[in-house]
């Protein structure tokens, strides 16, 4: 009787497991395991989503700007000195958008990095935005009335520069994207050879 019942119980399990590795009619694989099929829906939906139209930013507060665009979905942000005189924005709530690089109304990805052009809230913004000075080609920008960072920033990184105070004041040049440049030695289009070049600069909104 004891035999009997043991092998009952053995056979109730053997059957029982041959069952459970069955799939059932309402769980049929695809052939697609489940982890692939959830990955392309994600793909899927964020290529539905990878375009959309620009805002119009300009006039607004920087920081505003740069909420509303990540409000958008845009997260790839950059911001630059309209004026052109290579000065960060550290403060983005003391600076107001003057321009940006993607027209408004542009249908964009969302991964489309947005450049707004800006001054401070207290300037008034350029007609367009100032071009920084290039040494492309071997020669010396003219750097009249550029800021000394931005003439600073044209030259070869190993340029030996001297900036002098081109008033009677002797004042050390410290915040570089705060004056402007006087004179500069070499002369504009001169070739660069590696030679010192030499500034003499004041204070924007000071005169030479």
């Amino acid at each position: 009787m004891r035999t009997r019942t043991i092998s009952v119980i053995l056979l109730c399990a053997a059957v029982g497991g041959a069952v459970a590795c069955q799939p059932t009619d309402g769980s049929k694989s695809s052939g697609t395991p489940a982890s692939a099929a959830t990955a392309s829906a994600t793909k899927d939906d964020k290529a539905a989503a990878a375009k959309k139209a620009v805002p119009n930013f300009v006039g607004m507060g920087l920081q505003s700007a740069q909420d509303a665009a990540q409000a958008q979905g845009f997260y790839a942000l950059k911001s630059h000195d309209s004026l052109g005189r290579d000065r960060m924005q550290a403060f983005d709530r003391n600076w107001k958008v003057c321009s940006q690089n993607v027209k408004v109304g542009t249908s964009a990805s969302t991964d489309t990095t947005l450049d707004f052009g800006s001054v401070k809230l207290e300037e008034t913004c350029p007609a367009k935005d100032e071009a920084a000075p290039s040494a492309a080609g071997g020669k010396m920008p003219d750097f009249a009335d550029k800021s000394v960072k931005a003439a600073r920033a044209a030259l070869d990184s190993s340029t030996s520069l001297t900036v002098k105070d081109a008033s009677s004041n002797d004042r050390l040049v410290l915040v570089e994207s705060n004056w402007k440049v006087c004179t500069q030695s070499p002369a504009a289009g001169a070739a660069l050879n590696g030679q010192p070049v030499t500034l003499t600069a004041v204070k924007f909104g000071e005169s030479c």
